[in-house]
């Protein structure tokens, strides 16, 4: 049996860089060397090993678990980014333990804890905009290219990161806004199901036939193309105004986005008030009837001081 193997026979029950230390000073190296090419032979072992370990399963099913919840390119890429600091962070630690150095590693946790206190408590928006970006890539409640409306904003996303999501907004201004805000309130997506509903009202005179402006608004809503037949459009009567009777024409678009839906509606009403014109159907103004009496006060002492 060679003098190394002894070495590793002897130390059997010992730590890895120990084990390794012996192994070396069986070769004639100086104890103190040996040591410390023991820790960092034992250190590089243990993380490489703990590293391609973690890289090769926590990566896969990390994919697999993201897949299944449908999560897009966007979203996994700094999932992924967060996965693999915690993998090299697992690895840093098992080699800390290899290399036989736990009081340093304990050292650095506590650094690192009483750092991270001090960190969380200047950064805290950063990290509630952090956790609300998470919430954001796991709920889903908007994606990019959709059109969102939000505390009177509305424009169509872009970009959504962990800190903040970048939306373009109709008038061609780009709004960075932080992920809680998203959160926190209420968001409306009108393009998040394939079918959206669309309601206009339509003011008629007391005087105008209710039935014709009902068929016209109809006819015009199934002749359009964009506008889908089931469900069908319908009209209700659902005012009655100071001036104006109101019907309100209510039908459904597929595949919407704010482009098509304001292109939609604009062409519809064109139509409709074009045909009203057409049967007399008149879309009155609003009137307002001026009652009472004006009463002029002190004319005997104007006139009086007129004659003087």
């Amino acid at each position: 049996m060679s003098v190394g193997a002894v070495a590793l026979q002897q130390s059997a029950d010992s730590g890895l860089y120990e084990a390794v230390g012996e192994f070396l000073a069986g070769f004639g190296i100086p104890a103190g060397v040996a040591e410390l090419l023991g820790r960092i032979v034992a250190f590089a072992a243990a993380f490489a090993a703990v590293y391609l370990l973690g890289r090769g399963l926590a990566f896969p099913l990390a994919d697999r678990v993201m897949n299944s919840r449908d999560l897009e390119a966007h979203a996994q890429k700094p999932l992924r980014r967060l996965l693999g600091i915690v993998v090299v962070f697992v690895a840093v630690t098992v080699a800390f333990g290899a290399a036989g150095l736990p009081n340093f590693l304990q050292s650095l946790a506590t650094i690192a804890a009483a750092a991270t206190l001090a960190i969380g408590f200047a950064m805290q928006d950063v990290l509630q905009n952090f956790v609300a970006g998470v919430f954001i890539y796991t709920d889903k409640p908007f994606r990019i290219g959709d059109w969102i409306e939000w505390d009177g904003n509305s424009g169509v996303v872009e970009d959504i990161s962990f800190r903040v999501s970048r939306v373009r907004t109709f008038d061609n201004e780009l709004l960075t806004v932080p992920n809680s805000q998203l959160t926190d309130g209420v968001i409306k997506n009108p393009v998040a199901k394939d079918t959206l509903r669309l309601q206009v009202p339509f003011g008629i005179g007391y005087d105008a036939d209710i039935d014709a402006a009902t068929e016209v608004i109809v006819e015009e809503a199934q002749s359009d193309p964009e506008i889908v037949d089931d469900p069908a459009p319908t009209v209700r009567l659902t005012e009655l105004g100071d001036s104006s009777v109101v019907l309100t024409s209510r039908f459904w678009i597929s595949n919407p986005s704010r482009a098509d839906f304001v292109k939609t509606k604009a062409e519809y009403i064109k139509r409709v008030k074009q045909r009203f014109d057409e049967l007399g159907i008149d879309i009155p103004y609003p009137n307002r009837t001026l009652g009472g009496e004006l009463t002029v006060a002190g004319l005997q002492e104007v006139s009086g001081s007129l004659d003087d």
